[in-house]
């Protein structure tokens, strides 16, 4: 892959403005997560009408109530037409139960299909994706961008909808009451529906610009408080809220941009349809005085046309609602079809059996996509025979950790190839290589759970036996025991209860569960006290013994019993040996380096 193909598969990953989307695709994207639960939808929809049509009937027989059910005469109709009112009532009382029932739990069901999907996709794209995209305002697309989608599907479309068959249903009775007076008050139907288009049309796009802004803010909010010690100790407390002031007033301007549109529309809407029903029924009057409408009619007519207008209002004012789902469902399309750019083989070729371990990195150049012009590896070639341990050296910068990258294949190199047990590693299934494979970070990565959750987490299936087994090699047994709850002690986020060294002993617990055959650790003992240090060099010499190891180190007393040491300078490979070889040439770099830590 040369330099150009790497920008493009940075680029490819970035996500991009979705202003441009069509409407009716960014709908057909949520039908597409309707279809599964069409009796909910059919449900939802046959009580929607029954409810309707049990609030236009409750309307319309006014019209015989005012005719005929007030003659002194006739008490008994008196008590027919309100005996049929209560009955309306309890069916449209029921409707209303069932729709409302069978349309939020659509909309959580919905909402639900939507994360799990989103969130299935990401957690397998590759590392690219999080190095060109901020994971802040990812998380602000999968929480805030859903619940947009949930308040729609499960609410403002049942209203939208709901308004809709009323208006309908209506204004067919308008038409047969009177066509003349439903005609006139129908002919600002054209200029409402051009006023919808035009206002809604501003509503989607500085709705989705608002989105953008919200995402921002998410991700801003995320950054500084997950490095909330950083922000404290260099007094920038100040700083961040001044950013994140600036970025909120942005959010409220563009969001003040939209509810003017959203005003303008809804309050056009209103005056010209509150206007066509008051000439309506000015004329209505005029007929009903000639003898050409009953006052029945006229009550009926008078009830209906405001039911109408009131359902159009309906309609305009979740329309925006409606306009902003558009736009939080292209925005959630975007990582739906963000492709990773790892490639996986169509078949598979499994790892060679018993696995060994053995690996080699031939002619590998590889450049990170954010980076495009800088070599991280540069025609780099090393091999680990099975069960060996190879130290890696080298100043910051110079590649060693893009080696473990690498061999996770969290990236792919631009030219050359990697093989474990003579298998290239890009025909194997991915997590059948990574189960190969167990590292223990630098930068401690613990979640928000449970010890025992923790130390599993490589290997779930473990019995706890084995955990404590585990904690005792990685010299975690006394302190995890005198914890709280002991093993099912809660961590906190990123195990913000547990000291620097406490978190790194994890990790290696959990290393050592996993017990992969291949082993890669990058400088797994820099944060232990010196005691601490010895003992677990001493479980790691265990757990390293027949596994072929890979170590990052910076401290070169911990690889100085390596059986071979790797200097990288500038991604490539300058000097190659033990130790003691390595120190016989003073100008060299690992000799300067065994100089300035040990004081040769």
């Amino acid at each position: 892959m040369n330099r150009e193909n790497v920008t493009n598969a940075a680029e490819e990953t970035k996500l991009k403005s979705s202003s441009g989307r069509g409407f009716f695709r960014s709908l057909k994207i949520i039908y597409s997560f309707l279809l599964p639960y069409k009796g909910l939808m059919f449900g939802a929809l046959f009580f929607l009408i029954v409810a309707a049509s049990a609030q236009l009937a409750i309307f319309y027989s006014f019209r015989y109530i005012v005719d005929n059910g007030f003659r002194a005469e006739d008490p008994e109709a008196i008590g027919f037409y309100f005996k049929m009112l209560l009955l309306i009532g309890l069916v449209w009382g029921l409707g209303i139960f069932f729709r409302f029932k069978f349309v939020t739990t659509l909309g959580e069901r919905v909402v639900a299909d939507i994360r799990k999907k989103v969130h299935s996709h990401l957690v397998g794209m590759s590392p690219v994706f999080f190095e060109v995209n901020r994971p802040g305002e990812i998380s602000s697309r999968l929480t805030a961008d859903t619940t947009v989608i949930q308040t729609v599907v499960g609410s403002s479309a049942s209203i939208a909808l709901r308004s809709f068959v009323t208006m309908l249903g209506g204004a067919a009775i308008l038409f047969y009451l009177n066509p003349r007076l439903t005609g006139i008050m129908l002919l600002i139907v054209p200029v409402l529906a051009f006023a919808l288009m035009f206002f809604g049309k501003q509503v989607r796009t500085r709705t989705r610009s608002g989105q953008d802004k919200l995402a921002e803010i998410g991700a801003m909010a995320n950054e500084a408080f997950s490095s909330i010690q950083i922000v404290q100790a260099f007094t920038q407390e100040e700083q961040e809220k001044k950013r994140f002031s600036d970025a909120v007033e942005d959010t409220f301007d563009m969001a003040k941009l939209r509810i003017a549109s959203r005003s303008w529309m809804m309050a056009l809407v209103t005056i010209l349809f509150f206007s066509a029903v008051v000439f309506v029924l000015w004329t209505g009057a005029l007929e009903v005085l000639s003898g050409k409408m009953t006052w029945g009619d006229m009550t009926a007519f008078a009830m209906l046309s405001i039911m109408v207008v009131a359902s159009v209002g309906g309609i305009s004012s979740v329309y925006g609602d409606i306009q902003k789902m558009v736009g939080a469902a292209g925005r959630l399309q975007e990582l739906l079809e963000v492709i990773s750019p790892l490639k996986v083989a169509e078949n598979p070729i499994p790892p060679s059996l018993p696995v060994r371990g053995a690996i080699k990195l031939d002619g590998i150049i590889f450049c990170y996509p954010s980076k495009p012009d800088i070599r991280a590896l540069d025609n780099f070639s090393l091999e680990i025979p099975a069960g060996k341990t190879v130290a890696v050296v080298g100043p910051s910068g110079a590649g060693k950790s893009t080696l473990f990258q690498l061999l996770l294949r969290f990236f792919d190199p631009d030219e050359g190839s990697i093989y474990i047990d003579g298998v290239n590693i890009r025909d194997m299934d991915l997590k059948k290589l990574r189960k190969l494979i167990t590292i223990v970070p630098q930068e401690t990565v613990l979640f928000a759970a449970s010890v025992l959750q923790n130390v599993r987490y490589g290997k779930p299936e473990a019995p706890e036996q084995e955990v404590w087994q585990a904690l005792k090699d990685a010299q975690a047994y006394e302190f995890v025991k005198a914890l709280p709850d002991g093993i099912k002690t809660y961590l906190g986020e990123r195990g913000v209860r547990l000291s620097g060294g406490q978190r790194q002993r994890l990790t290696i617990a959990r290393a050592i569960l996993r017990g992969s055959p291949i082993l890669l650790l990058d400088e797994a003992t820099s944060s232990l006290d010196s005691k601490s240090e010895k003992e677990v060099q001493k479980a790691l010499k265990r757990l390293m013994k027949g596994r072929t190891t890979l170590v990052i180190a910076h401290r070169l007393s911990t690889v100085q019993g390596a059986e071979r040491i790797v200097v990288l300078d500038n991604g490539k490979i300058i000097a190659s040996g033990s130790h003691q070889d390595l120190i016989k040439d003073r100008d060299s770099l690992y000799a300067t380096l065994a100089r300035l830590q040990f004081s040769l």
